[in-house]
């Protein structure tokens, strides 16, 4: 059965950072592209940060250069480091898995598992 798990969502201040954990079973999770998605309340899904098989990161402009995205196959775990928060930072934040040769990260239809997701709110 697969299995995406997130943990690490919380309540900070603005400037603040959080680190997000997503625990992966159930499939070859070191063969998967891994991504971060995130939905605002009254807002679409968007996906925010990529990681490929190999460790090559992508990032959409709003998060780049404040968030990091990192996995540890060993561990069947991906991450992801996130600093200088803002309160429009406020979203679920879900982790997901896709075949790497299989469309677009930034479609919401190229996922093949999801997680719950995990809830993240920052406060001016």
């Amino acid at each position: 059965q697969v299995q995406l798990r997130e943990s690490g969502g919380d309540s900070v201040r603005f400037g603040g950072s959080l680190g997000l954990s997503c625990e992966a079973s159930g499939f070859i999770f070191s063969e998967y592209c891994m991504a971060w998605l995130r939905q605002a309340p009254g807002s679409q899904r968007e996906a925010i940060a990529h990681i490929g098989a190999s460790g090559r990161t992508t990032y959409v402009d709003s998060v780049e250069g404040r968030f990091s995205i990192s996995r540890d196959n060993r561990k069947n775990t991906l991450y992801l480091q996130m600093n200088s928060l803002k309160p429009e930072d406020t979203a679920m934040y879900f982790c997901a898995a896709l075949k790497c040769w299989d469309g677009s990260w930034l479609a919401e239809s190229s996922y093949e598992y999801w997680g719950q997701g995990t809830q993240v709110s920052v406060s001016s």
